[in-house]
């Protein structure tokens, strides 16, 4: 049966605009009619697999999602080394091709973007490694890869970031990866009114003699919540996606929990810093189905003491779900920093644990 690893956060930010709509304003989600601060899963898995948590133990394990790299592991070496643009180019859009379609603008403001292909792909590490030995043997020979050559994607991965997330080729089906790891978007548990900041710049150099009004006005959106985030992995899947290399699941468990609890997305840091550590997490690992506590704060919390109130909440719901269903895990590890319960080491060393 497959085990599944269920991680319930609760984490607070201050004011802040973690991630941001299409008028740049912080994203919103309904629930239980009403709003709530909402940090999308994209926002937060590439916050995470971006982070130094994933780097410090895992570097040569991480894979790199590009449009354009080609033009940079292709192009830009070959041109360096003195390869003709001609083959260069060739070779860079027959290597891209085989990720993806290549751009075909008609009159590009870079005439280089037609070197890029039209859509996201994830490149796992071994795939880089491939394409690195076939552009410097392109480059010794002095010519344009065969067809045979540029087949550089690669079933076997390693790339954690791709084992947990997944990976979907639309061109090339056999070599797609069914992500181990579901995350949900963030979302407050009370509800949430957007505020607006109107700011200013004021120039340095001017005395205000002629002039005493702003360099610069702005406006933009922010608020702050407290947010619960699930997130589910098959471990079973991720031992697969990994070619059943253990050492490496236990890394990425513990690089993945790690940075969960303590890696905001990074919007509009610079202007409010909103970093945050989980106030509060509850690990759990079993068989049994997974199920997401969500429903805990479908009526939004209007408390002074909001945090606490939502892990009362989180227990609760947890416990309700035991009573009807039978237990729901075959074990649990707690971390709250409200009540000092648990440290960030055993949680790590318990996720890990098979």
């Amino acid at each position: 049966m497959t085990t599944f690893i269920q991680l319930h956060l609760l984490t607070a930010y201050a004011p802040s605009n973690l991630n941001r709509d299409d008028l740049g304003r912080p994203k919103t989600a309904k629930m239980g009619n009403t709003d709530r601060l909402r940090i999308s899963s994209q926002s937060l898995k590439r916050a995470w697999r971006t982070s130094d948590c994933f780097y410090q133990s895992l570097s040569d394990h991480i894979g790199v999602r590009s449009r354009r790299f080609a033009r940079d592991w292709v192009y830009k070496p070959m041109i360096d080394n003195g390869i003709s643009e001609k083959v260069a180019k060739e070779s860079t859009i027959k290597i891209a091709g085989h990720f993806g379609k290549v751009k075909a603008e008609k009159s590009p403001k870079d005439p280089l973007s037609n070197l890029e292909i039209e859509q996201l792909v994830h490149i796992s590490n071994n795939e880089q490694q491939a394409i690195k030995q076939l552009v410097d043997l392109l480059i010794t020979e002095k010519r344009e890869p065969t067809d045979i050559e540029v087949k550089l994607l690669r079933k076997e991965n390693s790339s954690i970031d791709i084992a947990l997330f997944g990976r979907m080729l639309a061109d090339s089906p056999a070599f797609n990866i069914e992500a181990a790891c579901q995350v949900s978007h963030a979302l407050g548990v009370s509800t949430v009114t957007i505020e607006d900041d109107f700011f200013t710049a004021v120039d340095d150099l001017n005395n205000y003699d002629v002039d005493a009004g702003s360099a610069h006005l702005g406006e933009r959106g922010f608020a702050s919540a407290l947010f619960y985030t699930y997130v589910c992995i098959s471990r079973d899947l991720l031992l697969e996606n990994l070619n059943g290399d253990e050492v490496l699941v236990e890394k990425t468990l513990k690089a993945l929990t790690e940075s969960a609890t303590k890696v905001a997305p990074t919007g509009m840091q610079n202007s409010f810093a909103s970093r945050a550590y989980t106030s509060y997490l509850l690990i759990e690992k079993g068989s049994q189905q997974p199920r997401s506590l969500a429903v805990a704060y479908f009526k939004p919390i209007h408390s002074q003491d909001l945090v606490n109130d939502a892990i009362t909440r989180l227990e609760d719901q947890r416990d309700k779900f035991d009573k009807v269903y039978g237990q729901c895990a075959d074990s649990r590890y707690v971390l709250n920093s409200e009540t000092g319960e648990g440290t960030l080491s055993a949680a790590l060393d318990f996720v890990a644990q098979k």
